[in-house]
């Protein structure tokens, strides 16, 4: 059964959440922010892809590649970590799709790496938007020798690095390989 609470953020306080914690106990809850009075501050795609641009390609190193969008993205508000983490779910879902991932079944094993597949659209995004939207469009295109795996942990780096604690949201998206269940019809 799914009970919907819905709470003006200004009213919630260390008693409510412990209120909340005694009477759901384990069971998951979803915390979804309508009516954002003031977008102004808030990241918005153009805002994601220029961090995306952030991104060190003359470093050898992941950690050095990621860390201007790290320290970028750390330096910014809570919310625009959550909403770079979604932005980002959502490019990783809209390539999630059948078309995209026909170069990478193996013809030997007959099945496809659910990893590599999941890499190499991080890979995709990290390119930039230019060549994001390109792939999107053209699906047969889709490079099998381009991966990036840390851009999967940007955001959870930005927020520990902000606040000392763990992310422990889930994305709007799910990205994993055949989420995208209209993609893999």
């Amino acid at each position: 059964m799914t009970t919907l609470i819905r709470i003006r953020a200004q009213d919630l306080d260390a008693s409510l959440l412990n209120d909340l914690k005694s009477q759901f106990g384990n069971a998951e809850m979803e915390i979804r922010v309508h009516e954002v009075p003031d977008t102004a501050g808030m990241l918005t795609e153009a805002r994601f892809w220029e961090m995306i641009d952030l991104l060190d390609w003359q470093k050898s190193e992941n950690e050095a590649i990621v860390e201007p969008l790290v320290e970028a993205l750390s330096g910014d508000s809570l919310a625009n970590i959550y909403q770079f983490q979604d932005i980002l779910s959502e490019r990783l879902w809209l390539l999630d799709t059948r078309n995209h991932a026909a170069g990478f079944e193996s013809s030997s094993e007959e099945y496809l790496s659910v990893d590599s597949f999941l890499y190499a659209r991080c890979g995709v995004v990290a390119e930039g938007k230019t060549y994001f939207y390109h792939i999107v469009t053209h699906p047969v295109e889709m490079p099998t020798d381009l991966d990036f795996s840390p851009l999967l942990r940007i955001a959870k780096k930005a927020y520990e690095r902000k606040t000392g604690k763990k992310m422990t949201i889930l994305p709007a998206f799910n990205y994993e390989t055949y989420s995208n269940k209209q993609g893999w019809e």
